[in-house]
């Protein structure tokens, strides 16, 4: 069955209705785009952040390793009757309440960070949404 079409007004309208299409399309394919780069874009920060923090993490714990022996074995030659176990295990205990805390500090800001760009997923559903309303009310959609 083919569709016959009376007069160019008609020819107009479905001409109209195929480029509100068209550009409908376009514009969640943009706005894909949009979201996938801003994604790549705070991907691509993140990893240049981390690269510097794991080398220094690696840097930095034989280091805190070999002070803390030194903060022990200083605390035991400044208390003679402190036995060595003992140093060592106030400056573990230190460290661990330090550790603890910056743990802590870390996993607040960690939980408040959002990798998701809000902006770019809130247009896009708001255009989704739009085209489904156009699609609900279009006058020229055959009727079930």
């Amino acid at each position: 069955m083919s569709i016959h079409v009376d007069t160019v007004e008609d020819a107009g309208i479905a001409t109209l209705i195929s480029g509100i299409a068209q550009d409908a399309r376009r514009l969640l394919a943009e706005q894909l785009a949009l979201f996938h780069a801003e994604m790549k874009k705070d991907i691509q920060h993140a990893v240049q952040g981390l690269i510097p923090l794991i080398i220094g993490v690696v840097l930095t714990v034989p280091g805190l390793l070999l002070l803390a022996m030194g903060a022990a074995y200083g605390l035991c030659w400044a208390f003679p009757n402190l036995p060595t176990w003992g140093g060592f295990a106030i400056v573990g205990g230190v460290i661990v309440v330090v550790g603890a805390v910056l743990v802590g500090i870390g996993t607040m800001i960690l939980k408040s960070t959002k990798l998701v760009p809000e902006a770019s997923l809130q247009e896009l559903k708001e255009n989704i949404a739009v085209l489904g309303e156009r699609k609900e009310n279009d006058p020229w959609q055959v009727k079930k």
